[in-house]
């Protein structure tokens, strides 16, 4: 089975390389938004999450992957055989990788002429949920949210498969 990975980043630092990698490692991309858009334009193989959840990023990009097709993927657990059915009943792929980092909401906040809207808009919901779900799952679901961390894990999957 084809190992599926999440991949949805404020700092797009490294995340081309990155996920080119992991497609010639026969790894699907899912992505959201701009990265989806970055990844595409570079050529890479991307599903955007809306085609995973079947429902459209809205509200400005407020909700992107607060769904189930995405954190059942993240949260099912592959050792409980009642877990894995139901996904497979749901049409749900499970998800190995999680590549998130947050919206810059410290260098945000801390600009002198920063508005109450931007600052708002800078707290950030998915990722850290994304974060926490790959974490409860951390036997089955890699988390990575520094790009310096990119060619460490790189390197893991390389040479065993897994991290």
């Amino acid at each position: 089975m084809k190992r599926r990975a999440i991949i949805s980043v404020s700092d797009k630092t490294g995340v081309v390389d990155l996920a080119r990698r992991l497609v010639s490692m026969g790894w699907e991309i899912v992505s959201t938004g701009g990265t989806a858009s970055i990844l595409a334009a570079e050529g890479v193989p991307v599903t955007a999450v809306s085609d995973v959840t079947g429902f459209p990023e809205c509200l400005d990009g407020r909700v992107k992957t607060l769904h189930p097709a995405v954190h059942a993927g993240i949260l099912a657990r592959r050792d409980v055989p009642a877990h894995m059915e139901q996904i497979a009943k749901l049409g749900v792929t499970p998800v190995d990788l999680v590549v998130v980092n947050l919206y810059p909401f410290r260098q945000t906040v801390t600009r002198p002429s920063v508005t109450w809207d931007e600052a708002v808009e800078q707290v950030d919901i998915g990722g850290p949920s994304l974060i926490r779900a790959a974490a409860k799952n951390h036997a089955a679901v890699t988390v990575v949210v520094d790009p310096a961390d990119y060619g460490r894990v790189l390197a893991e999957f390389e040479q065993d498969g897994d991290t």
